[in-house]
């Protein structure tokens, strides 16, 4: 084993005893100088209203959000993603990095009233996510055994070392759900998707579709004297002039992702009952693209997507749009994850040679102009969204397409994705602290398929699909940056989505509120030790 994966072997050792997350949110509490605070129900924001709850079953950002509070994982992850405590308690690591014993917490209870156990953490790796979760079927085939030596303790073994193996196990990846709830069902079609049964620090009590989405505390959680507060309401508020007004006067507690355009970020920063900060968003690393149906001509050509995307000036888009909350894109892969290659680089903005190259490959433009025309599909999370799809629109004009937007809600605009029923769109991706489990996924031939977050565009490059298997099972941590390394330099060359912006989304804040940004997924997190005060 390299002096590197021996390292990191012994940060997950030392991650797996340390010290508890009940002692660590206290700590943070008391170093604001607040005593966490019995009581009270905080208000959220919830845009757009969810589809289902259940996390894994679905992973848009809403649904991601507010599952998390009551569906967890195995563990969680620091700002600079070293693992901590969850439901397992603690974990060891073999020196040759192919077996991951994990002990369980002790006395932790479905909201149901089951007992969970090392069955429940079984089925939902081998069986649960296997099915629904398309980004980790690679990793879970790379599992030669999986065992539940006593009821507290799991074990894998692994056909080869997979370096970022725990990353896996935070909810919003790889969600733990109860065997007894799934078992034996259509999992996407089970009733509990719509009313989650988790081992979180609330449970669901009520959904008013429209309106609000409501969860309270639940009595028997495993953490003595948590959760701090009484319960949760989900606010459903469509208008975005609405939620900044409610973020404002106190109406609500919190806002999140694009809840807030924007645009209204920066008077929010002056606003002197608010807090507002973009940390918290570490473990993803948020990536917004331009996504084309390949099997819709010409987006097949590599030279029509190279032209498209030679007519977006990021610059302008980060400044004017996003107003400062990112950096421009330069490839697949965010400056801020592992294994990015700064020389892997998109060609700049150039419309003139964006057009040169659209007459090259035979677009002539037509009396008026028009080289062609396609739909494109806007998502439903905000204005921002909007404003995204108006600036393509402009930008593709300047090279002699003609776009057509369209407007949908979320569960409807899902589906098209899902089903490939769309010619363009845009989305924003998470990257799960490793380009394996959240960048490959989107660009490997084995994952087109009709689910939401895989290779949706039906790209697909042999070199490709070879270079990402490389990484994934790369034994040492210098082969694998040279298989990333490799990779990105393909695919800024193929250009098979058109990346834009590595988004720094914003969490505002009301100054009551403590503790609801710490760890590197911050709102995404289970809020057992979050108060008011």
């Amino acid at each position: 084993m390299t002096e590197t994966a021996m390292s990191l072997t012994r940060r997950h050792l030392l991650a797996g005893i340390g010290t508890s997350p009940m002692l660590m949110s206290a700590s943070a509490a008391l170093a604001q100088g607040v005593q966490p605070k019995r009581g009270g129900v905080l208000n959220v924001i919830l845009n757009p209203e969810p589809p289902i709850l259940q996390i894994g079953v679905n992973n848009q950002t809403p649904t991601l959000i507010c599952g998390s509070k009551i569906t967890q994982g195995l563990l969680k992850f620091s700002p600079s993603l070293e693992p901590l405590p969850e439901l397992a308690k603690s974990w060891t690591v073999s020196p040759d990095g192919l077996e991951y014993v994990f002990r369980l917490q002790e006395n932790v209870k479905w909201h149901d009233g089951r007992p969970f156990t090392s069955e429940d953490v079984l089925y939902s790796v081998m069986t649960f996510n296997r099915e629904i979760a398309p980004r980790l079927r690679g990793v879970i085939a790379g599992i030669s055994e999986a065992t539940a030596p006593d009821p507290l303790t799991v074990r894998f073994v692994l056909k080869q070392a997979f370096q970022p193996f725990l990353l896996c196990f935070d909810a919003t990846a790889l969600p733990i759900v109860a065997k007894h709830v799934y078992d034996g069902t259509d999992i996407r079609a089970n009733p509990a998707n719509l009313k989650p049964i988790g081992t979180g620090p609330f449970r669901f009590a009520e959904w008013q579709r429209g309106n609000f989405v409501r969860m309270e505390r639940f009595a028997d959680y495993w953490k003595p004297g948590q959760p701090y507060l009484d319960g949760i309401i989900w606010r459903v508020i469509p208008d975005g002039q609405s939620r900044r007004l409610a973020i404002e006067s106190g109406q609500v507690h919190m806002s999140t992702a694009t809840d807030i355009e924007p645009f209204d970020i920066p008077a929010l920063r002056q606003a002197p009952n608010l807090n507002v900060t973009t940390k918290g968003w570490e473990y993803f690393s948020p990536l917004f693209w331009f996504e084309m149906n390949h099997r819709v001509k010409p987006f097949d050509d590599k030279r029509v997507r190279q032209a498209m995307s030679m007519a977006l000036d990021r610059k302008f888009i980060v400044e004017r749009l996003w107003f400062g909350l990112g950096k421009a894109a330069t490839g697949p892969v965010a400056s801020t994850t592992r294994f990015y290659d700064a020389s892997a680089t998109l060609a700049p903005f150039d419309v003139a040679r964006a057009n040169a190259l659209l007459d090259e490959v035979g677009l002539k433009p037509n009396a008026q102009g028009n080289r062609g025309a396609f739909k494109y599909v806007i998502p439903p999370y905000g204005e921002i969204w909007t404003r995204m799809g108006e600036y393509f629109r402009q930008a593709m004009r300047r090279i002699g397409f003609d776009v057509t937007l369209e407007s949908t809600d979320a569960g409807t605009w899902a589906s098209r994705i899902a089903n490939w029923d769309y010619e363009a769109t845009s989305n924003v991706l998470y990257q799960y602290g490793d380009p394996t489990l959240g960048v490959e996924r989107s660009y490997v031939s084995s994952n087109i398929q009709k689910i939401l977050f895989t290779n949706t565009a039906g790209y697909s490059n042999p070199k490709v699909d070879e270079l990402f298997a490389k990484a994934r099972t790369g034994a040492t941590e210098a082969e694998r940056r040279a298989a990333f390394s490799d990779v990105q330099k393909i695919l800024v060359e193929d250009v098979p989505l058109l990346w834009v912006v590595e988004v720094n989304y914003p969490t505002v804040t009301d100054k009551r509120l403590h503790n609801a940004v710490q760890l590197g997924t911050g709102n995404h997190a289970s809020y057992d030790d979050v108060f008011l005060a």
